[in-house]
């Protein structure tokens, strides 16, 4: 005898099926949670970077390295803006619109938004954020840091 009919079964097959669709689910809705990038990230890595100093300006969280400032964090926390060279931001809000734009008055700036939401993973805002950082260093911790 198969079951008695109903979707999913009763028996012990059915109840295992339906087990490992939770569990699945379950796993799915947990990694989002554990995944969600946010400032408090931000404030980690940064401040784990030589010498870095958090400075509040324009009412924000910023973050500078040897007095140049590399992040900003905006009011809502939901994105932060980083150091980059302006031919590569074109290219970069391009390629991702999602992760990556320029509000009006940043257009003349060196400097893009990134959405901490669209971000995969910590690696990838690490990734950002030394790249950032590596921009206004200064030639001396660079040189330290390439040979850590």
């Amino acid at each position: 005898m198969r079951g008695t009919g109903r979707p999913g079964g009763t028996g012990p097959q059915g109840r295992a099926r339906r087990a490992a669709r939770l569990r699945r689910a379950l796993t799915e809705r947990l990694s989002k949670v554990w995944c969600v990038i946010n400032s408090h990230d931000v404030r980690r890595i940064a401040m784990a970077l030589p010498e870095t100093v958090e400075k509040e300006a324009w009412s924000m969280p910023t973050f500078r390295v040897a007095g140049k400032m590399y992040i900003t964090v905006p009011d809502d926390e939901t994105s932060i803006a980083v150091r980059c060279p302006r031919h590569e931001r074109t290219e970069l809000i391009a390629a991702e619109p999602e992760k990556f734009w320029v509000p009006p008055h940043e257009a003349g700036s060196s400097w893009v938004r990134v959405r901490l939401a669209a971000l995969e993973d910590l690696g990838e805002l690490r990734d950002i954020i030394v790249d950032s950082w590596r921009q206004a260093a200064p030639e001396r911790l660079l040189d330290a840091d390439a040979g850590a």
